[in-house]
């Protein structure tokens, strides 16, 4: 089990922001990012020119991460989504899903940063590695990597293997009545590219539960191992409506033989689920949060300006299979106790897949961990970044967090990296969220100085997009329930004029709550800092800028222009 850490340790200027009209950057399609993204994810013109015939065929289909999952759609029911379409489409493209290994990852959290983990361990390992996540952050190419370096496809490969079958995929979709969605079309040029690249393993993420997910379609023999990293409540409606209807939909990713490997920790009744569904298909399992598992954060450093965290990562497991590695002084750059229990489970992954006959040293799991960063997951920005934001001073941390338990795990990693010193939130959310469980748990672990909403368009639309004055009455109300002296200072529009911060001195400990509607992320950013500091009299300070993966994609959109 993971034990508990223990760390080291102008008013005139905000009112023109409103005057700008700077342009906002809209959102693209939010996900999670890998290694070394950062830089290279960010789409150039004529890669975008060179895609453009590519987007606009995906656009003209169904696409449920914008438009949100029918009910109970991802349940192994009547009412899911038909697996059996997926498989025809595969056929007809000679199955491509057959020709390499593969490992499945599920999970409502933990399920990308895991996959970033274990891509990179095997890469550290010397193989050539497929990888599918979703959704994206800055560019559809995130979704896909290959080879040995893990980047992101290229516009040359993805529009390559997009004309080489489009024939088919025509054929298919009309054969399909025209039900083949954004993400089926995708997930199979994935499969595609993974088997004309000839990797020696590709690591699939399952995009909504797991039974009916049209990454489901991998068999036991080409299967080395099925991951699930963690259930939650997200997606209730979609896949049946309680924790245990989650857990049987997730579970529907193990295959007969193959081994499980599950993250946690979990509610005892959930983990049962999970243990009864494999030991009916003789799948072995291990629990990366149990017995002969240890991980502790044992100190927050910087190197170089860059934040990490020191661990020990201690695995001896005797039952099922034989694992076992110590792992000292591990540095992650992944910040928080949950990225630590996601590295946990990906190097137990690892030592499945040594077990299996796969070259993997002990160092090469320790570099692959090592190595690894997500680009919207605690991610600090950098000095440069902060200013272009026209902050200076500032911390400003980005992240995707947008469920209760990813709220907690937020408010713990900015408990260990920034124990002192006055901070604001800046938070949109989609309108399909727990937006009151989530101010809750960030609340119960943070104290801000200021909270301010604000709107984003979700997946590049409106239509799931929760408006800045319902967020903050979900604050509001939370704020109540817990008891937390705050003041409401209302909503801010852009051309009038801000609250003065001289009435409401930093020092009587109150949380101000205030809304900002139809203000471009990136200016809500800034309002948040100067405010904050301005407030507290301070020269530094901390925003924190979450509540949805198109927030985070948002404000590295306007940070990496795509001109």
């Amino acid at each position: 089990m993971l034990a508990s850490h223990r760390f080291s340790a102008l008013q005139g200027g905000l009112r023109r922001i409103f005057s700008l009209g700077a342009a906002a950057m809209e959102s693209f399609s939010g996900g999670d990012r890998k290694v070394g993204l950062a830089s290279s994810s960010s789409p150039s013109v004529e890669e975008e020119l060179e895609l453009k015939g590519f987007l606009d065929y995906l656009e003209s289909l169904k696409n449920y991460e914008r438009s949100g999952v029918p009910l109970n759609a991802g349940t192994d029911s009547s009412d899911g989504f038909d697996l059996g379409r997926m498989s025809r489409l595969l056929d007809r493209l000679g199955n491509p899903h057959h020709r390499f290994k593969a490992v499945h990852i599920a999970g409502t959290k933990g399920k990308g940063s895991t996959a970033a983990f274990l891509s990179n361990i095997l890469r550290e390992g010397g193989y050539s590695v497929g990888c599918y996540t979703s959704p994206h952050l800055l560019t559809i190419r995130e979704r896909i990597s290959l080879g040995r370096g893990g980047e992101p496809v290229s516009s040359v490969a993805l529009n390559g293997i997009f004309h080489q079958v489009r024939g088919i995929l025509d054929q298919s979709i009309e054969m399909e009545n025209k039900a083949l969605s954004h993400f089926e079309i995708l997930t199979a040029l994935a499969f595609a590219l993974f088997a004309e690249e000839k990797v020696d393993i590709a690591i699939i993420e399952a995009g909504l539960g797991g039974a009916r997910d049209a990454t489901n379609v991998l068999c036991s023999t080409g299967l080395d191992a099925a991951v699930i990293t963690t259930i939650g409540e997200e997606h209730l409606t979609a896949l049946g409506g309680s924790l245990e209807s989650i857990a049987m939909a997730k579970s529907g990713i193990i295959k007969h033989g193959r081994p499980l490997i599950i993250g946690g920790p979990f509610k005892r009744h959930i983990e049962q689920i999970l243990r009864s569904k494999a030991l009916s298909l003789n799948a072995p399992v291990i629990s990366a949060s149990g017995c002969g598992i240890r991980g502790i954060v044992k100190v927050f450093g910087r190197e170089n300006g860059r934040p990490y965290q020191s661990c020990d990562v201690v695995i001896q497991v005797n039952k099922d299979l034989q694992l076992s590695i110590e792992l000292n002084d591990l540095r992650l750059h992944m910040l928080g106790n949950h990225q630590l229990q996601n590295a946990v489970t990906a190097t137990c992954t690892a030592l499945c897949l040594r077990d299996q006959g796969w070259r993997l040293s002990d160092e090469s799991i320790r570099a692959g961990l090592q190595n690894t960063s997500m680009i919207g997951r605690s991610q600090f920005l950098t000095s440069e970044e902060v200013v272009e934001l026209g902050l200076s001073g500032t911390s400003v941390l980005i992240d995707g967090a947008h469920t209760e338990a990813s709220a907690k795990a937020l408010a713990d990693t900015v408990k260990m990296a920034y124990p002192d010193g006055p901070f604001a939130l800046v938070i949109a959310m989609a309108n399909d969220k727990d937006h009151v469980g989530f101010a809750k748990q960030l609340l119960s672990g943070l104290r801000p100085g200021l909270i301010l909403l604000t709107e984003v368009s979700i997946a590049g639309g409106k239509s799931r997009m929760e408006p800045a004055s319902s967020l903050k009455d979900a604050w509001v109300r939370a704020a109540l329930d817990l008891s937390i002296c705050f003041s409401d200072i209302g909503i801010v529009e852009r051309d009038r004029p801000l609250p003065d911060m001289s009435s409401y001195p930093a020092r009587d400990g109150t949380t101000l709550i205030m809304g900002c509607e139809a203000l471009p992320v990136q200016e809500s950013v800034k309002v948040a800092g100067d405010l904050i500091r301005s407030r507290t009299g301070s020269q530094t300070g901390l925003v924190v800028v979450t509540g949805s993966l198109h927030i985070v994609s948002s404000v590295l959109a306007f940070l990496r222009p795509r001109s």
